[in-house]
């Protein structure tokens, strides 16, 4: 219960300071869905000049890229963490936060929450719906329950790479990150796997699990029965990483040698 009420008063504090600037806060938002709308324009570019990819239709690229929108979302609200070597290992910001009674982690992921990604939750929904009637998909009652856990899935998948990501600081105080490449990889995952090459695949299901954030998950919904065990991997997998890469993180602060010189 105490984490509870810290969670929902750091959100109290952070609507409070980012209505303080609405102009910035509309800013924000709009680019976010631009930078969405930018993404569905290639993959509509794309099929004006094929009528498949691998097999896969238009409208369920689009399904796949919705579904997609929804985990990234929630990742993208409270795991906003890509700076975190820079800020809190390099500056010693990581020193105020060891000094505070509750879990690190928990503080840097609140710390850096940006609320206003969760409009990207709308904009897949949204898009899952349009190519979802596209492609006359109906869902069965518990099908909205697999929904939320395959999206929660999916979020964890992305919280645990990019949390172990950000652990390596605790050994590596440099000013260079992987971060940048690694959301970049991660885009590969709201396209069907089989578009690309053995390796590739391995690596974007088992290694860098990007695949269960997008195209696995979805093919469930969109009757790929050849991926359905994927598909039920999914929150499996999710919080594989994560605990994972708590423990990582775990292990980490207990070798952060701190600010100085």
């Amino acid at each position: 219960m105490f984490y509870v009420s810290m969670f929902f008063q750091y959100i109290g504090q952070y609507m409070k300071t980012r209505f303080q600037y609405r102009a910035d806060l509309i800013v924000e938002i709009f680019s976010d869905l631009l930078f969405q709308a930018v993404n569905l324009i290639f993959i509509l570019v794309v099929f004006g000049h094929t009528q498949a990819l691998s097999g896969w239709s238009r409208e369920e690229i689009i399904f796949i890229y919705g579904f997609f929108l929804v985990p990234y979302a929630l990742f993208s609200s409270f795991f906003n963490i890509w700076d975190f070597n820079e800020r809190y290992i390099v500056k010693g910001e990581m020193d105020r936060i060891l000094t505070r009674p509750i879990h690190s982690l928990f503080q840097v992921i609140l710390e850096r929450m940006e609320l206003e990604s969760l409009f990207g939750v709308i904009t897949g929904v949204a898009i899952m719906y349009y190519a979802g009637s596209s492609l006359g998909l109906s869902f069965a009652w518990y099908d909205y329950i697999l929904l939320i856990v395959f999206v929660l899935g999916g979020a964890l998948v992305y919280a645990g790479i990019f949390v172990m990501l950000a652990s390596i600081g605790f050994w590596s105080d440099a000013r260079t990150s992987i971060m940048p490449m690694m959301y970049n990889i991660g885009n590969y995952g709201r396209y069907p796997v089989d578009i690309y090459n053995n390796v590739i695949r391995f690596t974007l299901t088992w290694i860098l699990p990007f695949a269960f954030v997008g195209v696995y998950p979805s093919a469930y919904f969109l009757g790929r029965e050849e991926w359905y065990n994927y598909a039920f991997l999914t929150p499996v997998v999710g919080l594989t990483f994560f605990v994972v890469s708590v423990v990582l993180w775990n292990l980490g602060v207990t070798k952060y040698r701190g600010a100085g010189n």
